[in-house]
């Protein structure tokens, strides 16, 4: 029993290797970023790439809309849609080990055994694909999809063709407007801030929701 336990832990481990190392990777790519004034401000390409790593993480730690604006001024939209939606794929390939990895704990366990979490991921499986989509292509808030394609065993490469065939238009849009408008900067870091409040309050919100009851 013992050497059966063993065995297990060892097969894990490589996976719990990874799982740290990803986090630890994004963690300190949005570190740098935040502590960085040169790099926020920077026009380089190779920073808008690693800046979706941290952009499309989990819950989405930080917006992308308001640096595709803001690259939008400087290079075609082409440009910034290709380099932005190939990082994104790489990074929601993160997520979904993620959430792998995730999945095998209990509590994950006891969240799909709820009976709203189950009957929202039937209806994710009756058109999993168009759900990836019409999430990553409009302003609906697209974590969501995240647990989803994990709790619904959809193939990783099926979902990250998902993602990159709805995010590309939606990238090359916003790079657009930039192109276009080209929007002051003090006005895409009003954006950024908002976004970043209203993101991380409903969130919070939904949380304390959840506990009231609890602690009542």
């Amino acid at each position: 029993m013992l050497q059966d336990t063993g065995k297990t832990s060892l097969k894990s481990l490589p996976r719990m290797l990874l799982f740290l190392f990803e986090i630890v990777m994004i963690l300190a790519l949005l570190v740098i970023w935040l502590c960085s004034d040169s790099i926020r401000q920077s026009k380089s390409l190779i920073v808008l790439f690693f800046y979706s790593f941290p952009s499309e993480f989990l819950i989405g730690l930080i917006p992308h809309e308001p640096v595709l604006l803001y690259y939008g001024k400087f290079y075609s939209p082409f440009t910034v849609a290709i380099v932005s939606v190939i990082s994104t794929v790489l990074a929601e390939g993160i997520n979904y080990s993620v959430f792998r990895f995730v999945s095998d704990t209990n509590l994950f366990e006891k969240m799909q055994r709820k009976k709203s979490v189950r009957k929202t991921v039937e209806l994710f499986n009756r058109a999993p694909f168009i759900a990836i989509l019409v999430a990553g292509f409009t302003p609906i808030p697209f974590f969501p999809v995240r647990f989803l394609v994990v709790m619904g065993h959809y193939p990783v490469l099926k979902y990250m063709l998902g993602v990159f065939v709805s995010r590309a238009p939606r990238f090359y849009l916003l790079a657009l407007i930039g192109y276009t408008f080209k929007i002051p900067g003090i006005v895409l870091i009003i954006l950024f801030i908002v976004l970043i409040i209203t993101a991380h309050v409903s969130i919070f919100g939904n949380l304390l929701k959840k506990e009231k009851p609890a602690n009542q």
